[in-house]
């Protein structure tokens, strides 16, 4: 405001402050109409929020408890497991994206489960899955002809 009062163009000024001359009108419009508190921001409407932060935090509490603790029967959550919990038993409606989204904001990552050879978690897994057809047939090595 200093360098128009000193008689000073838009052209100048928006040169000096790295800026387009539009932004320097924009401003000057508005000290010219309200004076200093012309400068301040007014508070600006966007889309509002998709979760209350009440949902929020269940989506981050749940995620950080064992599914055990919960009677459910399985050891780990994955994306496809808290979207189905949240929805079917706390009732939020909420994709598995957003999951993802609001786990990421709250410094989460899911990390790989390593699995290692040994004994299923489950005894009765191989009763469970049913018989497998093999993958590839036994072929006997006979000696070279």
């Amino acid at each position: 405001m200093q360098w128009a009062s000193e008689q000073q163009r838009v052209p100048q000024i928006a040169t000096r402050l790295g800026v387009a001359e539009n932004t320097v009108r924009n401003w000057l419009h508005r000290f010219n109409e309200a004076g200093l508190p012309g400068l301040f921001d007014e508070d600006r409407t966007g889309r509002p929020p998709t979760y209350s932060p009440q949902e929020v935090s269940v989506v981050v509490a749940t995620a950080l408890t064992k599914p055990d603790d919960l009677g459910l029967p399985f050891g780990h959550w994955t994306l496809d497991r808290l979207e189905v919990y949240l929805n079917e038993e706390k009732g939020i409606a909420i994709k598995r994206s957003w999951i993802n989204e609001i786990l990421q904001a709250e410094g989460l990552r899911w990390r790989k489960d390593e699995h290692w050879f040994g004994e299923r978690v489950d005894p009765d897994f191989a009763k469970k899955r049913g018989s497998l057809p093999p993958s590839t047939r036994f072929h006997q090595r006979g000696a070279p002809s």
